[in-house]
């Protein structure tokens, strides 16, 4: 703990420079309204969803302090809606832990999405829902491993379903266990291994060679492994090289090895927090890279942010050496229809805001103050609208929503005013006209007004 923290003081000096030019051209990090991190990205049905951990907006700075995981989802990679919080340690009745819902890993199997998340010194659990964004519920009222008492052990879990139907799960630090799911993904096969579970031979052939702290050879992984298949290669994405950390890989034939180190993916750069932890994925005919970094906090380690980038693999099938950008995913694959309702909390870039949700309204845009902004990219106007509706909600003296094209500062199309509605919950829609836009744009929603919270935001739709 000490060398963490002593890594942690003198990281947080180093890149002021940086952090002061995110501006609203920035993709990244990819999620403003919260700390994020640990991204699990899995595709499923046309869309990618991104189940995260979540760091506390908490002033005490001195550790991780997380009680949920949350959900986004893209369909074009640049835009992202916010699902809230998914899930919690409240979902587990036996759990007596108050801290530490850690990484988590979400995966679909024959109608059912499975989330697999760690709790700081329980262990790896289980939770299952019907949608891809819950609600998830505890199907076992217990851990599902447990391979020691050392709280660093069993943590980080990643998922992979295998070409044959077999479910792998590993998980890890500063060792790589697994074990091989049944069918049904809450239960694994005990006849292998230590009652199920094996241990990865941690070997610098398998994962690179590194002098630990005690002066005695090792090897570079770390933890965060994220376990996938790409053209009959088995790949292992980790966090390596001790605090601070890299992203490496390394490669098998079989999901049970033996590995091959192959170097790294990301290394060190100065707005990287000192932990690390990343997910792939090909979308679209695109291959994606997520990771997390401490932009948003301006160098806080304990207060992270998912990041992601766009990448190309080499000819081999190797990974190529990854730069982490604050531009991040400059085109989207997918342009956004803006004559159909679009939720308030889908965003590429916003400024000053938060998200809240109730059972039912679902998640909405809070916390709005003048000059707060939120940018959505690749609209596709077509021939042009007339209108312009929105559904808000204020307690207070209410406000107005600017619509321009691009920037804050960019082209006026129209201002749309927001009275007093008799309550935050109590929903009305708004509408104004506007100038006609043709073509692609990208929009910003300027929020001007008073002093103090002007109105919540719930969706948007324009009107041809």
């Amino acid at each position: 703990m000490n060398n963490i923290m002593s890594v942690f003081c003198k990281l947080s000096l180093i890149g002021i420079a940086f952090f002061a030019t995110l501006a609203i051209y920035a993709q990244n990090p990819i999620v403003q309204t919260y700390f994020t991190a640990d991204p699990a990205p899995m595709v499923y049905n046309g869309t990618v969803y991104v189940y995260t951990s979540h760091d506390e907006d908490s002033t005490v700075n001195n550790f991780f302090t997380m009680y949920d995981w949350r959900c986004y989802s893209s369909k074009d990679m640049v835009n992202w809606t916010d699902h809230g919080a998914v899930a919690s340690l409240k979902n587990f009745k036996w759990n007596e832990k108050t801290n530490g819902a850690w990484a988590p890993q979400g995966i679909e199997r024959d109608g059912k999405f499975y989330l697999y998340v760690p709790i700081h010194g329980e262990g790896v659990s289980v939770l299952v829902a019907d949608s891809p964004t819950g609600p998830f519920t505890d199907p076992l009222g217990r851990r599902l491993i447990v391979e020691s008492n050392n709280v660093w052990h069993d943590i980080d879990p990643t998922v992979f379903i295998d070409d044959d139907g077999q479910a792998y799960l590993f998980w890890g630090n500063p060792s790589l266990f697994y074990v091989k799911l049944n069918k049904d993904m809450i239960s694994y096969d005990r006849s292998i291994g230590n009652n199920g579970i094996v241990a990865v031979e941690m070997t610098p052939e398998a994962f690179g060679s590194k002098i630990g702290r005690d002066g005695k050879p090792g090897t570079t992984y770390t933890e965060g492994p994220w376990f996938y298949k790409r053209n009959n290669l088995y790949y292992m994405i980790y966090a390596a090289e001790g605090i601070p950390e890299y992203i490496a890989y390394s490669t098998a034939l079989s999901p049970e090895g033996p590995w091959t180190y192959r170097g790294h993916i990301m290394q060190r750069a100065d707005h990287l927090a000192f932990t690390n932890h990343a997910g792939i994925i090909d979308f679209m005919g695109n291959s994606y890279f997520f990771y997390h970094d401490q932009a948003l906090s301006k160098g806080q380690g304990f207060k992270r942010s998912v990041s992601v980038e766009q990448f190309t693999y080499n000819a081999d099938g190797s990974i190529p050496l990854i730069i982490p950008t604050k531009e991040g995913v400059t085109k989207s694959v997918a342009n956004l229809d803006p004559f159909k309702r679009v939720e308030a909390e889908t965003i590429a870039w916003s400024e000053g805001l938060k998200t809240s949700g109730d059972s039912q309204t679902g998640v909405y845009v809070t916390k709005i103050e003048n000059g707060d902004y939120l940018k959505v990219r690749s609209i596709d106007f077509g021939k042009g609208a007339k209108t312009f509706e929105a559904s808000v909600a204020s307690a207070t003296q209410g406000g107005k929503i600017e619509i321009r094209i691009g920037h804050p500062n960019g082209e006026l199309l129209g201002t749309l005013d927001v009275k007093n509605t008799g309550g935050w919950q109590n929903w009305k829609t708004f509408k104004c006209k506007v100038k006609k836009a043709k073509g692609l744009h990208d929009l910003c929603f300027v929020f001007k007004g008073g002093e103090g919270e002007l109105f919540n935001f719930d969706w948007w739709q324009f009107i041809r």
